[in-house]
């Protein structure tokens, strides 16, 4: 679950240097808020799901050989 929050905490953070102001109709802002949330949620779980895939892997990797 930490994990999770982090990915999630590192997405917000690198989302908010996108400059989406230009893309958002007037009077929309909290539609935009909602994506920007949406999409921090779907890429930190895929990348934090990515993160503890390779970390068992590798862990595993060592009984192949």
């Amino acid at each position: 679950m930490l994990v999770n929050l982090m990915f999630m905490v590192i997405t917000w953070w690198a989302l908010q240097a996108l400059n989406i102001e230009k893309w958002i109709k007037p009077g929309k802002v909290v539609q935009a808020r909602a994506l920007l949330l949406l999409l921090t949620i779907a890429i930190g779980s895929m990348v934090s799901s990515f993160f503890l895939d390779y970390l068992l892997w590798s862990q595993q990797l060592p009984s192949l050989f």
